[in-house]
């Protein structure tokens, strides 16, 4: 997270050096408009199990680390000019999709049965400081609060709905009728997942010892290209 930071703090100087010469008029980008997301999804899921014996288990995660999904969203915002130069850009954004991870036991552990963790329904809320390049380009850096639903499935407590931070910078380009382009690349970084059996299941097959917990550790990276129209 820090080294993301870093990199969006030099992309910000490098935006405040090039500005001076540009000719350029944020009024351009200000007003409501509504967009409809391509992305390009990467997920790092990574998970264990302990055991009441202290022992622990890889969970298998059905988003291999490294690995791409694509999916769509859609987004709603309002840009507020702050001068010739700058704007703000604040809105909410919707991704479909699911992912899910599974924790799968032998039939030799009395006290463990089978994990399943869902996890869907992203949403966030974000900011975007702005600055238009010229009277049609802009670039931004967007920081945002995440969420997600969790469902799961076992003879364990529910852990929780996701929450986490996201950071990203992009580009926006407004034709004169108002249809416009983003494109973007950003990070979420959510709190960990952490669930502990009951101990309320069949003996040898879905009871989970209480002193039993499972836990996941949610990254995920985005490439996104939207279009949509200014009002």
């Amino acid at each position: 997270m820090k080294k993301l930071i870093t990199m969006l703090c030099a992309a910000c100087s490098l935006m405040l050096v090039s500005v001076g010469t540009a000719q350029s008029d944020s009024s351009n980008f200000a007003g409501p408009y509504v967009g409809f997301q391509a992305l390009g999804v990467g997920a790092e899921f990574k998970g264990q199990s302990n055991s009441s014996a202290g022992t622990s288990g890889a969970v298998e995660d059905q988003v291999p680390v490294g690995a791409t999904v694509g999916t769509f969203g859609i987004e709603a915002g309002y840009v507020l000019p702050l001068g010739s130069t700058f704007a703000l850009d604040v809105g909410g954004e919707y991704t479909h999709g699911e992912t899910k991870i599974d924790h799968q036991t032998s039939g030799e552990d009395s006290n463990a049965g089978n994990v399943s963790m869902t996890v869907d329904k992203f949403y966030s809320w974000y900011v975007a400081p702005t600055i238009a390049l010229s009277d049609t380009s802009s670039l931004y850096l967007k920081a945002g609060v995440s969420h997600a639903d969790v469902g799961i499935t076992g003879d364990v407590r529910h852990p929780g709905d996701l929450s986490g931070e996201s950071w990203s910078i992009g580009t926006r380009t407004v034709l004169p009728s108002g249809i416009f382009i983003r494109t973007e690349a950003g990070y979420t970084e959510y709190n960990g997942i952490s669930a502990h059996g009951l101990g309320e299941g069949t003996q040898g097959t879905t009871r989970i010892n209480s002193n039993t917990s499972f836990s996941a550790e949610p990254t995920m990276v985005h490439g996104t290209v939207s279009l949509g129209f200014r009002f």
